[in-house]
């Protein structure tokens, strides 16, 4: 069979398809997500976890 002669899928303009709606709510519930502060108790970890390689490192020097 020719490639020629097998009809392609249509595309819609957000080329998303019939997943569109699906799509748009995933982008709004990851922008959300994205304009939440991080919780200061996360912060911290980060920092103690920053301290320990700091100190890890001047032990390896």
């Amino acid at each position: 069979m020719n490639e020629m002669s097998v009809p392609r899928p249509r595309r819609t303009e957000d080329g998303l398809g019939p997943n569109s709606d699906i799509g748009a709510k995933l982008r709004a519930f990851y922008g959300a997500v994205q304009d939440q502060p991080i919780p200061d108790k996360f912060l911290d970890l980060l920092e103690k976890l920053d301290q320990v390689e700091q100190a890890s490192k001047r032990k390896g020097d």
